[in-house]
């Protein structure tokens, strides 16, 4: 019987996985029958994985290098390590990033024995003498040292999206590269992962403390945080966080980053993960050329996940914060490759989809709540399930919980539709349709894999795996997991205890050797490559202009690729024309028609896999179907049918009312939305479009009938179609003939020009409140020019050098030199329409005492502009190198196409910035800049606590307006 069953095992593993050998290679990969994305996964000697997938469009390749080790790795005396070490990835080895490694070695190792010191010391005035130790030193290497030299490789072979991620099981490098730079980009690769050298230590220090600075007022992050410290104490998730505490921040020990390094950084703990236009059999030859010689660690550790002590009752904590009240629930479930997980994804689509789920259609669509959502924190070692609702005006926290749990208890007694399950299975296949066309999906689909320890036949079984679990199992897994096993997280509003304030340190700015470069970066830089001819459109061949009936010109490109579409109906108006419009839309989403209920028409959407929903702009109005192609007939008919004949539902209005007001509170409590409102009126002046919004009175007085009225009569207005999707033309303009409810003549959009930009003829500042450990602070100038195509070349080349990437000036001045903020950018903005100005506009979030020092930084790169030749062929080469790889594809051509039509340009303007740029100079940059940028005028605008910042400091730059949060909103 044993050998039986033996033998069946073996059967079923050959039918879900086989092995091959690559062409002109002793490398064996695994396939997968059925495979959608024909995947290859290696496995070379030294325990390296490397999974591939090939798609030929465009001529770029993303790649992903994931470690599988994150924040539950973390020393727990010095928290937020894995993230810090994801930073100095960027700083180099002993062949990059160094002018001399053999000087400068002594000094580092110098600055990690006295960092060592630091830590261990408690007495405040010895700590402010070692940190003058340590500046002091930082400074004389830094002399020695090249800063983002490797944000100059990836220039170098045409890198975009240069980046990395830290989660508590991963750290991840991303990387897009051409697909002519393959051997370059692993050369890289290969010498940054075995030979990191820790270097400009303290500056980035203060970085990735600036990054925790702007966690303290995300009060979801708290409560994210807070949700796993309650489900999970007994295991790293539950015992400290990703970026960790202010406290580990801020005593860092070089020595354990570095065993760190050693110990995980190694190749049987990783994987990389292409996707892309690439040869696979050239492609892993390079790679076991560049990586096969990596050292595997056979002690590499492991965390082996504990069930922990069962939860036998609530677990209730509070969270304080400045932002909305609301309320979070969270179940402990098994991790990632368990049985467990395959439940989570149905599970969650049957609680919350967005249409048709149990908290769509119970609570949302029934106005019980103001906002709700549910869904899986997915992890290698443990998932939870999670629900969180925000109350309504006049609901306590606990009504809300309790109105969650009702939705559970529908749950466990199976009180939902069979339907409900089809459905999410055939969602469940579009969206993974939607994420293989991507090739970042495609590589990010082999990084979940890799960190979680799943077998790719695993993964591309998992819908025809989950379509077979029966109502029955969900109910029995729903009444075992389920219980009073949970914890509640309230998020309350008030003061946070735990937030500390640290003053800034004192350190005198690194130098940034712009013009240095090694030997390395020079070979790479020589090494030669066959150049890819860029591909630009030619919208007469690229897409098609259709006539539909009325005259609607309809944009036409045919989905060759799969069985998606999209439908755009497209209206020249919004809500700077009409300001009830928005309102209008957001009602819909309550209303049923003559013969159909709300409930009806969202679940029906659901069924056939199909969304729709409605933008209204300020200016442009965008009407949205998309999903399954072969059943848009259905789904055009459903949504023409509720455009046509919405019911007025004066309840249902009531209650929105009531949400508007209730949402508009709450924003003025959100760090982001008040900066963006700050935004808006430092652009605008006080009459801004993102105030033009129904006022409370109007609101209250209004007849829901004049809503119903305009979300009737848009189809009467002119207004264009976007299609892309796999009917052909005929088909196509038969299906909108026959549904598209329009009459025969078309009423012309009405004109508004009510709305003018503010120009900026002199310096002022503009100041608004509120309490944060970091200001936002920005910067705009508007000198009134308009669009002007013969610019835009040395424009973006202008942008490319000065703020476009981790080697451009304003990312070297304001973060890799002065440790000033994690994230810091300077553009000239062009127009997005030809009567809206050019815009030079900056930002930082800093430190409330950093504040004199970044604005300091930024008049004098702004007023004086550093000149590097060797950071300016940088940037040309790199602007150069995309225009040629990137390609624009499939709906985004229509979308260029409008975007070219808003400019008054007929062509791809990307062909003529590629014609101009290679013969540029840094003089043209240069005469550029003090053209456009240098006397400029600006509206400083910063959001922060008043109490903390130096206002003395600030009358320097301007007379100071302070602006209420009432000026801010509008209300």
């Amino acid at each position: 019987m044993k050998k039986i069953t033996s033998f069946a095992i073996i059967v079923l593993i050959a039918t879900i996985s086989t092995s091959v050998f690559s062409q002109n290679s002793d490398l064996k990969y695994k396939t997968v029958p059925n495979d959608p994305i024909s995947a290859r996964i290696y496995t070379l000697d030294n325990g390296l994985k490397v999974y591939m997938s090939v798609n030929p469009e465009p001529p770029r390749i993303q790649t992903y290098i994931a470690v599988r080790v994150g924040g539950k790795n973390d020393p727990a005396e010095t928290t937020g390590l894995a993230h810090y070490f994801e930073h100095l990835m960027f700083k180099g080895t002993k062949k990059f990033g160094t002018q001399d490694y053999t000087q400068e070695e002594p000094m580092l190792k110098e600055i990690e024995g006295l960092f060592e010191k630091y830590r261990n010391t408690e007495d405040d005035t010895q700590r402010r003498a070692i940190y003058k130790e340590i500046d002091s030193i930082s400074y004389a290497a830094s002399k020695l040292a090249i800063p983002n030299e490797y944000d100059k490789l990836m220039k170098t072979i045409g890198a975009t999206g240069t980046n990395a991620y830290t989660g508590f099981d991963m750290t991840v490098y991303t990387e897009n590269i051409p697909s002519n730079q393959i051997e370059n980009w692993a050369r890289i690769q290969s010498d940054r992962f075995q030979n990191n050298v820790i270097r400009g230590f303290h500056t980035e220090l203060e970085t990735v403390y600036e990054e925790k600075n702007m966690s303290l007022t995300r009060d979801s992050r708290k409560v994210y945080e807070k949700v796993l410290a309650s489900l999970f104490p007994h295991h790293p998730y539950g015992k400290q966080t990703v970026l960790g505490t202010q406290e580990h921040l801020k005593n860092p020990s070089i020595i354990n980053i570095k065993n760190y390094y050693k110990t995980y950084y190694v190749p049987n703990n990783m994987a990389i993960c292409v996707a892309g236009d690439f040869d696979p059999d050239e492609m892993i030859k390079i790679i076991d050329t560049y990586f096969g010689e990596m050292k595997p660690n056979p002690s590499l550790p492991v965390i082996e996940p504990s069930a922990g002590q069962p939860i036998t009752k609530p677990v209730e904590t509070d969270v304080l914060g400045q932002e909305a009240e609301n309320v979070t629930l969270g179940w402990r479930m098994g991790g990632w490759a368990t049985p467990d997980k395959d439940m989570l994804d149905i599970i969650s689509l049957i609680m919350n989809n967005g249409k048709a789920g149990l908290i769509d259609l119970n609570l949302l669509q029934q106005q019980k709540v103001l906002s709700a959502y549910s869904g899986a924190y997915s992890m290698a070692d443990h998932c939870a399930f999670v629900m969180n609702a925000t109350p309504k005006k006049g609901q306590t926290l606990e009504q809300v919980r309790d109105l969650l749990l009702g939705e559970v208890e529908k749950l466990k007694k199976g009180d939902f539709p069979q339907e409900l399950i089809t459905a999410s299975i055939n969602n469940m296949k579009l969206s993974e349709m939607y994420r293989i066309e991507s090739n970042g999906g495609r590589a990010n689909w082999f990084v979940n894999s890799f960190i979680n320890g799943t077998e790719w036949a695993n993964e591309v079984t998992r819908i025809d795996r989950i379509a077979k679990i029966t109502k029955k199992q969900i109910v029995d897994f729903a009444n075992e997991k389920f219980r009073n096993n949970y914890a509640v997280i309230y998020k309350r509003e008030g003061k946070d205890p735990t937030e500390l304030k640290i003053d800034k340190p004192q350190i005198t700015p690194i130098a940034t050797n712009r013009d240095a470069v090694s030997t390395f970066v020079k070979e790479i830089q020589d090494a030669r490559v066959t150049p890819i001819e860029p591909v630009f459109l030619d919208f007469d061949k690229d897409m098609k202009i259709l006539t539909a009936k009325s005259k609607i010109p309809v944009l036409y490109k045919q989905n060759v690729t799969n069985g998606i579409f999209s439908l755009i109906y497209v209206f020249d108006m919004g809500n700077n024309h009409d300001k009830a419009l928005g309102t209008a839309f957001d009602y819909l989403k309550y209303l049923g028609t003559s013969t159909k209920s709300p409930e009806e028409i969202k679940a029906n959407f659901y069924s056939l896999a199909c969304s729709f929903n409605v933008f209204p702009g300020t200016e442009r109005v965008y009407v949205l179907l998309d999903g399954l192609a072969e059943n848009m007939s259905k789904a055009l008919a459903l949504f023409e049918e509720l455009l046509a004949d919405p019911q007025v539902n004066k309840e249902a209005f009531a209650n929105l009312s009531a949400d508007i007001l209730k949402k508009r509170g709450d924003a003025k409590l959100n760090q982001g939305a008040n900066f963006s409102k700050l935004t808006q009126y430092a652009s605008w002046g006080a009459d801004s479009p993102d105030n033009n919004i129904l006022s409370e009175a109007e609101l209250k007085s209004m007849d829901p009938q004049q809503l119903t009225t305009r979300i009737k009569s848009l189809n009467g207005f002119e207004h264009r179609i976007m299609y892309y999707g796999p009917e052909n033309e005929k088909e196509l303009l038969s299906t909108l003939n026959s549904l598209h409810n329009v009459p025969a003549k078309l009423k012309p959009v009405p004109e508004t020009d009510r709305f003018k930009q503010v120009e900026t003829n002199e310096n002022k500042v503009l100041l608004a409140e509120y309490d944060a450990k970091q200001i936002y602070l920005g910067m705009v100038s508007n000198d009134g020019r308009l669009f002007d195509p013969k610019v835009e070349a040395t424009r973006e080349l202008y942008n490319e050098y000065f703020g476009g990437s981790m080697n451009a000036i304003v990312f070297q001045e304001m973060r890799e030199a002065r440790g000033l903020a994690y994230s810091a950018n300077a553009y000239l903005n062009a127009p997005s329409k030809l009567k809206y100005p050019y815009t030079m506009r900056t930002f930082i979030a800093t430190q409330n005492d950093k504040m004199d020092d970044a604005l300091q930084a930024f008049h004098l790169i702004l007023k004086d502009m550093p000149l590097s030749e060797n950071a300016f062929n940088l940037a040309k080469e790199g602007l150069i190198t995309r225009l040629r790889t990137n390609r624009i594809i499939k709906e985004d051509v229509l979308w260029n196409y409008v975007y070219a039509q808003d400019l008054g340009l007929k062509v791809d303007r990307r062909k003529e910035i590629f014609e101009k740029v290679p013969s540029m100079t840094l003089s043209d940059v240069k005469a550029f800049q003090e053209e456009w940028v240098k006397n400029r005028t600006y509206t400083y605008y910063i959001l922060g606590k008043e109490a903390d910042l130096d206002l003395k400091a600030l009358e320097k730059y301007g007379p100071i307006q302070k602006v209420s949060q009432e000026e801010l909103f509008g209300y």
